[in-house]
């Protein structure tokens, strides 16, 4: 019998490779690149081959499918960098005072009875996301707190509310709008 794991023992690791950078690291494993500098106490973009670096889990399993299977649903057909900003929205909800502070109660949100994503409502988020969705996520993850700061995305042609269209534009990509 061996003795259990102490939780830094059992935390993820990676050796850097020749090619590694903070960016295609923290997209491999779908972590803020700020989080993982800080977590391995690195004050430049310097890194060294066969270097050991810390990989925090900064989401659940679950959570990343379930904000995959939102994106899969809001984003399909659309291009990957759309696919990119939907998961940074509810990201940037997330860490916003303005929303809920989980993944999960940002994209169950309910505002004067209606969700705040249509595939909450029509039952899409319920569908597997697709490989497309999932790398989208991993690549907002990585990409948290660099952006924009959009909370908001919508379709010009097809929006009825006057107040998301007066919200300002951050972006706009394929069919969608993004905003704050």
């Amino acid at each position: 019998m061996t003795a259990p794991q102490s939780k830094a023992s059992a935390a993820t690791t990676h050796q850097v490779q020749s090619g590694d950078t903070f960016w295609i690291i923290g997209k491999k494993y779908g972590v803020p690149v700020k989080t993982l500098m800080s977590t391995n106490k690195k004050s430049s973009h310097l890194l060294f081959i066969g270097e050991k670096l810390v990989i925090p889990q900064t989401i659940t399993a679950a959570e990343m499918d379930l904000l995959a299977r939102l994106v899969n649903a809001e984003a399909k057909g659309e291009p990957y960098a759309g696919k990119v900003a939907v998961a940074s929205v509810v990201l940037n909800r997330v860490d916003s005072s303005l929303f809920p502070n989980s993944i999960s109660s940002v994209i169950y949100q309910k505002d004067h009875g209606y969700y705040a994503f249509t595939p909450v409502q029509n039952g899409a988020i319920n569908s597997p996301a697709d490989a497309s969705a999932k790398a989208a996520v991993k690549e907002a993850l990585a990409f948290r707190g660099m952006g924009k700061g959009s909370l908001y995305f919508y379709n010009p042609k097809t929006a009825k509310s006057t107040w998301i269209t007066s919200r300002q534009v951050t972006v706009n990509i394929g069919n969608h709008r993004f905003a704050k």
